[in-house]
């Protein structure tokens, strides 16, 4: 694995954990009753985004080194997800 794939793979390890940080602990601006004009009452108060990156970043960069030492021994392949002639077919 080169240094741009793995890159490419924190990348996408850590946008995979913002979407499953970014909801956690939200008030909504109808939680707080403090409804700014022009927003609907689901619309964040205060999402704390500075917080919820730096926890991403804390939970991504574990899951990465996990599956960059994964990649790096052997344990997953590029064959180990050719489904095509893992299940008999031929590539005649």
């Amino acid at each position: 694995m080169g240094w741009f794939t793995s890159l490419v793979l924190l990348a996408v390890v850590w946008f995979m954990t913002l979407f499953i940080v970014l909801p956690l602990r939200l008030k909504t601006q109808g939680d707080t009753g403090n409804i700014v004009p022009g927003t609907p009452a689901s619309a964040p108060d205060n999402i704390q985004i500075k917080k919820k990156f730096l926890l991403t970043t804390f939970v991504a960069l574990p899951i990465w080194a996990v599956l960059v030492a994964l990649i790096l021994s052997g344990w997953i392949t590029v064959d180990s997800f050719d489904l095509f002639t893992r299940f008999g077919g031929r590539l005649d």
